[in-house]
């Protein structure tokens, strides 16, 4: 193998592991450790498909920033009042393509060669309640701006396309 391939698969690695720690943290209880996973300047929304696609705003979740998340994950911890629930999700078909920044901001960021990941993958999010049969509560796609920030993997962005136009209104957790 040569140097550009196992270069490639190293970033796919660090893409995957990127978004493993995110299901982790969902998933599993973490809940404090999902801010991290996105840079201080962020952009995070859950919107329904017909919006994303006519470019409409009204989005179910929507989150500008790090400070932001943290105070969703705030909110979820002290003061939301809502019945116990587990998540799991499911992610698949993981397609991603690394442009330089220039290309993807249509700035030099100030002189920062550094590269922009644009990945995209499936998703699907199971809810058990308590004495209740599992179902999937939402599916759709994951859009994603990654970048290199303080040494390992971020995202920048991550807009959660929900397939559709119904959504239960017991959406609590980021997707």
């Amino acid at each position: 193998m040569d140097d550009a391939m196992m270069e490639q698969i190293a970033l796919r690695i660090q893409i995957e592991e990127l978004m493993s720690d995110y299901t982790h943290a969902l998933d599993d209880g973490e809940l404090s450790e999902w801010p991290m996973l996105f840079t201080q300047e962020c952009f995070y929304q859950l919107i329904p498909r017909e919006n994303h696609e006519q470019g409409l705003p009204l989005a179910t979740i929507r989150c500008e920033s790090r400070a932001m998340l943290e105070d969703r994950v705030m909110g979820l911890q002290e003061t939301y009042m809502f019945e116990p629930r587990y998540l799991r999700h499911v992610t698949s078909g993981l397609r991603y393509q690394q442009i330089d920044r220039e290309e993807a901001s249509g700035d030099d960021s100030a002189g920062n060669a550094s590269s922009v990941i644009i990945a995209q993958s499936s998703y699907a999010v199971f809810e058990t309640l308590p004495d209740e049969f599992t179902r999937v509560f939402n599916v759709g796609r994951y859009l994603d701006e990654i970048v290199h920030d303080e040494r390992r993997l971020r995202f920048r962005q991550r807009i959660c396309v929900f397939d559709s136009e119904l959504i239960p209104n017991s959406v609590i957790y980021p997707i």
